[in-house]
């Protein structure tokens, strides 16, 4: 959830190289900061096919708005379009981390999993066991969306063709959208439940644990993109995709130089 990926995931084992010590073998070695790639999540893919499954199970239930099932189809193109056009990649600018945290940073990213993403799909699953269909249908939309953007950060981390500033807008545009949507959520279970004083304590449990579960992911997201996205995601992946600019014009500038002077040099000789 970089951005959740922020935010920004971990870097997870998969990524490391045979043979490369994971530093549990060494206590007393120090141990390198682990890197969190541009997005909410990072690269789980132990839940990629999962994730799979759940935006096609969402896009066929019909639980979904038009809109939201539209919004991640416009954003992808909306990214391929910055990428062709406004930020290309630059050399090896895609194979660089955006982020590094220590360990409180990785504690924020698990919260925000489990806050964002576990709870929720419990939740859901629970609606169904209920048969509540009305707390299903506020929460679908969230869980759909964050589906969509922690498989896209994984994939536009995985081609390695995308630039910095892509990989940052990423999170960014879908954090954006899904704060409307928690909105959303947060107005269905507040003012369309209504807990009556003859309500049982079961049903007045589940009422409440959606409620706070709705505005655990509005305060949540809030920070992380007013908090942690904007201010300093975003400017950061900018400065390292310009400072990379800088240095491949000023190396091709430099080989200019040294091209035209060997021929001066030729000529020189020759004449």
């Amino acid at each position: 959830m970089s951005g959740v990926s922020l935010a920004m995931g971990l870097k997870s084992d998969h990524n490391r190289k045979p043979g490369e010590s994971t530093g549990q073998d060494a206590p007393t070695s120090k141990q390198p900061q682990q890197p969190i790639i541009g997005g909410v999540m990072g690269s789980l893919r132990v839940i990629e096919l999962q994730l799979v499954a759940f935006i096609m199970v969402f896009s066929a239930s019909g639980l979904v708005p038009l809109i939201d099932l539209i919004y991640p189809a416009v954003a992808t193109v909306y990214c391929m379009f910055l990428s062709r056009f406004a930020f290309p990649s630059i050399e090896s600018s895609s194979d660089k981390e955006l982020f590094q945290g220590g360990n409180a940073f990785r504690i924020y990213a698990a919260v925000g999993s489990t806050v964002g993403l576990f709870l929720p799909l419990a939740y859901v699953l629970g609606g169904f066991a209920r048969g509540d269909e009305h707390a299903v249908r506020s929460a679908t939309p969230h869980l759909f969306l964050l589906s969509c953007q922690i498989l896209t950060e994984n994939v536009v981390s995985g081609l390695g063709v995308f630039s910095s500033p892509v990989r940052a807008l990423v999170p960014l545009l879908y954090t954006v959208r899904r704060i409307f949507v928690i909105v959303d959520w947060i107005y269905d279970v507040w003012a369309h439940k209504d807990l009556s004083q003859d309500v049982a304590v079961q049903e007045a449990a589940w009422v409440s644990f959606g409620r706070v579960l709705a505005a655990a992911n509005l305060v949540y997201f809030s920070i992380n993109l007013f908090g942690f996205l904007i201010p300093q995601f975003l400017p950061r992946a900018f400065r390292q995709y310009f400072k990379m600019q800088d240095e491949v014009q000023a190396k091709t500038a430099a080989d200019k130089r040294a091209g035209a002077n060997r021929g001066t040099s030729g000529e020189a000789k020759q004449d």
